[in-house]
């Protein structure tokens, strides 16, 4: 995995800019953790990706993503490559496929 040096990395933060819009001294983490990943996924830097795989750890992430309702499809093939998930198994690649679009759009 890309990120195999996060354990090097055990004081790293996420940036408190990916949740710009959520009171952070009161923050559960745990209970928020499907929206920290993608915020993660979608805009973090490497120090982000290493403190969210500190705090999860990597299956719990790798989870996270499978479930994950919503990723466009750079971030949906980054992941997807990242740790070694079957871009079929991505909840968010599953749901796009089931959306019908007009065959000329």
């Amino acid at each position: 995995m890309y990120f195999d040096v996060y354990k090097m990395y055990p004081d790293a933060k996420i940036n408190p800019t990916l949740l710009w819009e959520y009171d952070l001294t009161n923050f559960d983490f745990q209970k928020m953790k499907s929206i920290v990943i993608q915020r993660v996924v979608e805009c973090g830097y490497p120090n982000d990706w290493y403190a969210a795989l500190n705090l999860f750890g990597e299956e719990e992430v790798k989870e996270t993503i499978k479930n994950l309702p919503y990723l466009n499809d750079k971030d949906m093939t980054f992941v997807s490559v990242l740790f070694e998930i079957p871009i079929t198994e991505l909840k968010c690649y599953i749901k796009k496929q089931l959306v019908q679009t007009h065959w000329n759009s």
